[in-house]
């Protein structure tokens, strides 16, 4: 069976290859580039609808009667009652908007479990004739974003977002991504997808709202973004520690906002904005945290997984001979600092025939974007780099370190 390929221009230039054979006729192919450009707005302020600031009212341009939908993780108006009225005032007061209803929906993890939750956001939009001029202002944590965000981005196929994230874990990475997803068949943002958001304004009054436990462990994604992308910021990390461990406001906000640039500086500058290729390395410590939390039915927060996979992997990384023994020690010793765990039951629990749970999580991790199994190690603090296996007794090994790095010490 023999065939011939030439290329062939139409006259209106049009690129082509006609392909002619023996067997079943000639057929023509053409490829076309589709170049996108998105623009990614990171806004960073305090008390975004107070009358005086002008953050949001700039970012709805001056198009008159722009309708805005406002949806409001339930815990956020918990803790910030009046909120509502403000929002009502500060679009009456900018003049070209129309507001439409500010709904309340449930945030947390439990409302990533199923497409009933994406409904509740879809019907508001088209209830309310949200078009793709108009915008949706989604109002809450990291799981509620990613809620919102998923019916945003199908909706109309894309209708314009703006994410304001309310938990440090958000404010200093998931929040500033272009990822939005829900969870199922047991896994981590199994349905999705990759949409820029219109803009994230992310405003530090939030952030002294939350519980301190939630506030602390959003910390963990700040450590991991210096571990891979930015030596001086773990060096300030620990020259802060002390304050950071006291949750200081000041000092926690300018580490939400470095984390932040950083984390949307990869997406923007890295090269593969939407995961195209085998390569995640946001997701340093990652593969273990995600299976920690299906393992624990997601009542293990994924700040916390994601502390104790950064240290998991930090300590293999040692262990093989990548980076140096005293930088892992530096590591551990800062996210102990911090008052972040290293060291969760999940990442030792085993199988009925004595295996690791967790090492399961590397075929998911894999399956999640196809391709090679490619995960990020540390070559040195401030520089990751892939390998595409990992041996199962060398990772044991390491979690006995973490294990005994976990427990209490003794009073003298």
């Amino acid at each position: 069976m023999m065939f011939r390929a030439f290329e062939i221009a139409a006259n209106n230039g049009w690129p082509g290859v006609v392909y002619e054979g023996n067997c079943c006729g000639a057929m023509s192919a053409y490829d076309f580039d589709i170049p996108v450009t998105f623009r990614h707005r990171i806004r960073f302020t305090k008390r975004a609808f107070d009358g005086g600031n002008p953050v949001v009212r700039d970012l709805l341009g001056d198009r008159r009667g722009v309708k805005v939908l406002v949806l409001v993780e339930t815990e956020v108006l918990r803790h910030f009652p009046a909120l509502e009225g403000e929002i009502t005032e500060y679009l009456e007061e900018a003049g070209n908007a129309v507001l439409t209803e500010i709904l309340t929906l449930p945030g947390g993890e439990e409302c990533k479990v199923g497409k009933w939750q994406i409904m509740q956001a879809m019907r508001p939009i088209e209830r309310n004739g949200i078009d793709r001029h108009s915008f949706v202002f989604a109002i809450g944590g990291g799981a509620f974003l990613d809620m919102v965000g998923l019916a945003a981005a199908t909706a109309h196929r894309g209708v314009r977002l703006v994410r304001f994230p309310t938990t440090t874990l958000s404010q200093d990475d998931s929040g500033v991504g272009v990822k939005n997803g829900i969870n199922a068949f047991g896994k981590k943002n199994f349905i999705g997808t990759f949409a820029v958001p219109y803009a994230v304004v992310n405003d530090f009054r939030f952030l002294d709202s939350q519980p301190e436990e939630t506030r602390r462990g959003g910390l963990a994604e700040v450590v991991k973004v210096a571990l891979v992308k930015d030596a001086a910021l773990f060096g300030w990390l620990e020259e802060h520690a002390g304050r950071l461990g006291e949750l200081e406001p000041a000092v926690m906000e300018e580490a939400v906002e470095r984390s932040a640039v950083l984390h949307a500086r990869h997406i923007a500058e890295g090269g593969d904005p939407f995961e195209t290729g085998s390569s995640r390395p946001l997701d340093f410590g990652h593969w273990s945290a995600h299976k920690m939390e299906q393992l624990t039915g997601f009542e293990l927060s994924h700040a916390e997984a994601v502390s104790v996979g950064v240290a998991a992997d930090t300590l293999y990384s040692a262990r093989s001979g990548w980076l140096a023994s005293g930088d892992a020690l530096r590591v551990i010793r800062l996210l102990k600092r911090l008052r972040l765990p290293v060291w969760h039951e999940a990442i030792g629990r085993r199988d009925a025939e004595n295996r690791l749970e967790v090492v399961a999580g590397l075929e998911e991790f894999r399956e999640h974007l196809g391709g090679e199994l490619t995960i990020l190690m540390l070559r040195a603090i401030g520089e990751g780099f892939d390998v595409h296996e990992l041996d199962a007794d060398r990772f044991e090994q390491c979690l006995c370190e973490l294990r005994a790095e976990a427990r209490p010490v003794a009073a003298a």
